[in-house]
């Protein structure tokens, strides 16, 4: 009977052997039970060592909450140092999402909604947003200038263990309200596009919108700081970890004149219209004014749909009018004078009968006050002789009055780079045919030669071509930062007109005042000067006023432009408003003096 116990082999080591199949079913369980504990071990490595500090800093922000600091944006002086723009410390509310319910922050808010920035619904919808992204850390201003009051009643509210907390910031204002608004602009927070393209802005970030505060916004900025406050998963604040202080913007001085600027836009009045002087030797830009205005302090908090539509009752006074294009009118006549002496059929002695009209394809074309007679230049500057100046254009065509016209400044883009501008136009035939698809007729010449049709200038543009005409031929480039006039970008450039030609022009322009349309310029009251009346037509309207000048005569250091819509004569409406500016500019420092230092001591 054979034994039911398996046979064992007994060796030298006295060792018992397993068979075969029990070697392979042991294997089996330990790989079985060891790569599960491998694979742990693997991602125990893998969040340890290669994630560690990933997850340390996600551990990091649980534990902290980093607010940035707004920094204050730097002043903007004008070239006396009066302040234009600055900023003065107020108190914001925040919150962050966390993880609370929006039943939850309804009960947090709604007590305090009399002192929010907008209904309590608006912040629930944004809550819920930053939530769904997933944004709970990024905080929301829920009120802006907590006045005294709003700040007791938020302290009443324990806002630490609320999730909610005040934070200083800087608020722009502008003291002179309404004055110089189109120059300098405003401010606003960055925009979702903005925050993308620019990642280091902090959340709340502020940026120049328009005007000087866009074009020297780097400057304005400064650097932002922060503060890291140690906070629990209910948002209750236990510490502070860290702080950096925020760096304040740097300070702008202008090349804008407060007083002048005053002046300007006290002189325009209600009426609409833009008023451009320059100093005729650098391109500095004194005064800039346009009506309507608004007041910047408007955009500082936001503003609400009714006054924004009470702001735009006024009608478009965000429109920048000292850059914008209006029918030149007579004061165009410079350009024109000078373009037929330049063109080598006339010269600075010439002279042309003049007639009550010329007739041309069955169109009279009239003089508006008769005929002058055979009369030069100077005499047709001075009383603005329609008939001498359709006869130059006619001889000399559209293309060369377009071509010096450019060389004075009119149609040039500037450099200004405050937005809100356009550029003058002057058309020739092939433009016409380009634009209109219309070809160009005699009648188009007569009435370019005197600064009408499709002509157009900006009243800094007519500007930039009357201290071209009075400071040796050289166009100027407009400028508003006191820094850009050493910069050899704004380099005056040489135009090529001939002095002789330029001399010729300067003294019609000071006959004008002395004996032809604007002797009310020359009364006394201010130094002998010079310009050209322009009474523009336009369509369906009162023609617009507008004049063009240099003073003083025999020195001349400030060019002027004005524009006013449907103004009517610009002798009796554009000029007076000139007159006012030049007092205001004669009363303050003398041309070349040294500018103050700025009120923290910079140059």
């Amino acid at each position: 009977m054979g034994s039911r116990f398996p046979t064992l082999r007994r060796g030298r080591s006295s060792q018992i052997e397993a068979p075969p199949n029990r070697i392979l079913q042991t294997a089996i369980f330990v790989g079985l039970v060891s790569l599960p504990m491998l694979g742990i071990g693997l991602r125990l490595v893998d969040l340890q060592l290669q994630q560690g500090a990933t997850f340390r800093e996600k551990a990091e922000l649980n534990r902290s909450r980093r607010t940035p600091i707004p920094a204050a944006r730097g002043p903007v002086y004008d070239r006396q140092g009066k302040l234009l723009a600055g900023s003065q410390l107020t108190r914001s509310m925040y919150l962050t999402p966390q993880r609370r319910s929006l039943d939850q922050w309804r009960r947090i808010l709604m007590p305090l909604e009399a002192h929010l920035e907008h209904p309590v619904e608006e912040f629930l919808r944004e809550i819920a947003e930053k939530q769904r992204e997933g944004q709970l850390e990024q905080p929301i201003r829920i009120a802006r200038q907590v006045s005294e009051e709003g700040f007791v009643i938020f302290a009443e509210q324990n806002l630490q263990t609320q999730g909610l907390w005040l934070q200083t910031e800087a608020s722009r204002q502008y003291p002179q309200n309404e004055t110089a608004a189109h120059v300098l602009g405003y401010t606003g927070e960055a925009t979702a596009e903005e925050m993308e393209a620019n990642p280091k802005f902090p959340v709340g970030m502020i940026v120049g919108r328009a005007g000087v505060e866009r074009l020297a916004d780097k400057e304005l900025r400064g650097k932002w700081g922060y503060e890291r406050l140690e906070a629990d998963a209910k948002g209750t604040i236990n510490r502070r970890l860290d702080r950096r202080k925020p760096i304040s913007g740097s300070p702008v001085r202008l090349t804008l004149d407060l007083a002048m600027q005053k002046t300007a836009e006290d002189a325009l009045g209600n009426r609409r219209g833009g008023v451009a002087a320059i100093e005729i030797k650098t391109g500095r830009v004194l005064a800039l004014a346009s009506q309507p205005g608004f007041d910047p302090n408007l955009f500082t908090d936001g503003l609400t749909a009714a006054e924004w539509e009470q702001l735009r009752g006024k009608g478009t006074p965000l429109l920048n009018r000292a850059l914008q294009g209006y029918p030149p009118g007579s004061t165009f006549k410079v350009a024109t004078a000078i373009a037929g002496m330049q063109s080598g059929k006339y010269t600075p002695s010439s002279r042309i009968p003049t007639f009550n009209a010329i007739v041309l394809g069955g169109h009279a074309f009239r003089e508006h006050s008769g005929s002058y007679g055979v009369i030069g230049f100077e005499d047709a500057l001075a009383y603005s002789s329609n008939t001498f100046f359709y006869q130059i254009g006619l001889k000399i065509g559209p293309e060369a009055i377009a071509h010096w016209s450019r060389q004075l400044g009119i149609g040039q883009p500037l450099q200004l780079g405050i937005g809100g501008g356009a550029v003058g136009s002057v058309p020739t035939p092939a433009t016409k045919e380009e634009k209109h698809g219309a070809p160009w007729y005699a009648g188009d010449t007569v009435s370019m030669s005197i600064g009408q049709g499709v002509v157009l200038g900006t009243p800094l543009e007519l500007a930039v071509m009357t201290a071209a005409v009075v400071n040796g031929g050289n166009r100027v480039i407009p400028h508003l930062l006191d820094s850009q006039t050493a910069d050899p970008a704004y380099r005056p450039q040489p135009t090529g007109i001939d002095a002789n030609v330029l001399k010729v022009v300067r003294d019609g322009m000071v006959a004008v005042v002395t004996r032809g349309t604007a002797k009310n310029l020359g009364d006394g009251s201010i130094p002998l000067n010079g310009g050209k009346t322009g009474t523009a037509e336009v369509p369906n309207g009162r023609s617009n006023a507008m004049f063009v000048g240099f003073a003083p005569a025999n020195d001349p250091q400030i060019a002027i432009a004005v524009a006013v819509e449907n103004g009517g004569y610009g002798g009796a409406v554009a000029a007076p408003i000139a007159k006012a500016v030049y007092g205001a500019y004669f009363k303050g420092p003398k041309a070349g003096s040294p500018l103050p230092p700025l009120p923290d001591g910079s140059q």
